[in-house]
């Protein structure tokens, strides 16, 4: 498919889970891709992947917390293609620990990495979007809908995501921008790798599909939202979980 062809993409947390799956699938649809983040050697390597396939991609070092990062990045995209059509904010950081055992620092850095960069994105790329009326994903993650034990500075910042994508999708929606966000349940990403098979298979259980999600179906959904397919869509919370959220068992 070529849905993306000459489009420009910049997808953040993209050297390895939904990120890296996310990238390699816009760009076999068409994209010119820029994955950010601070991993460099997974960034590059996912880049290089990308064009051994006859993709477009390359890879910059970037910590989406950082406003500067996002100015450098800027520019540094509008130099080399021109305006950005599409934005993918997945950067994302976990640590399982109750409220009131959080440190102030590490609430904090939970918000700077799962929400701030989604502001700190379409501030720096606004202009950018609203020229190509462009559109932007957040991702979020069904966390943002339910709570389970050990996640809260996780939980909110996704559930502040969802809320800010509704609120920009109002704000820039009338210069053509759309902005919409996908939740996925439980994808089998390296987040998973020091889960055991029992664990993972309790997880399993629990969806309707009665499995682990893999990082392309998410990409897949991701790139769904990036296309002209979607065009009358914004605002939207796009659940990808294989039915997590809508299965409980009781009598």
């Amino acid at each position: 498919m070529t849905r993306l062809a000459d489009r420009v993409a910049v997808v953040t947390g993209a050297a390895s889970g939904i990120g890296a799956a996310t990238a390699q699938r816009l760009a076999a649809e068409g994209a010119t891709v820029v994955i950010a983040d601070i991993d460099d050697t997974g960034g590059a390597e996912i880049a290089a992947k990308i064009r051994a396939t006859g993709g477009r991609a390359e890879f910059r070092h970037c910590d989406v917390s950082a406003e500067e990062s996002w100015n450098s990045l800027r520019e540094h995209v509008n130099e080399r293609y021109g305006p950005l059509d599409f934005l993918c904010s997945n950067a994302s950081h976990q640590e399982i620990i109750p409220a009131h055992e959080l440190t102030r620092r590490q609430w904090d850095d939970g918000l700077a990495v799962n929400l701030t960069p989604l502001f700190l994105g379409v501030r720096a790329f606004i202009e950018d979007l609203t020229a190509r009326s462009g559109n932007v994903v957040a991702i979020s993650s069904v966390h943002a809908n339910f709570g389970l034990p050990g996640y809260p500075v996780y939980a909110a910042a996704k559930g502040g995501l969802t809320a800010l994508v509704r609120q920009l999708a109002v704000e820039y929606g009338p210069s053509r921008v759309r902005v919409n966000a996908v939740l996925p349940g439980p994808i089998l990403t390296p987040v998973w790798d020091d889960v055991d098979a029992e664990g993972r298979e309790l997880s399993a259980r629990a969806t309707v599909l009665d499995r682990l999600g893999a990082p392309e179906e998410v990409a897949a959904a991701v790139a769904f939202l990036a296309s002209d397919d979607a065009s009358f869509i914004t605002g939207a919370n796009l659940v990808v979980d294989g039915g997590w959220s809508v299965r409980k068992e009781s009598r």
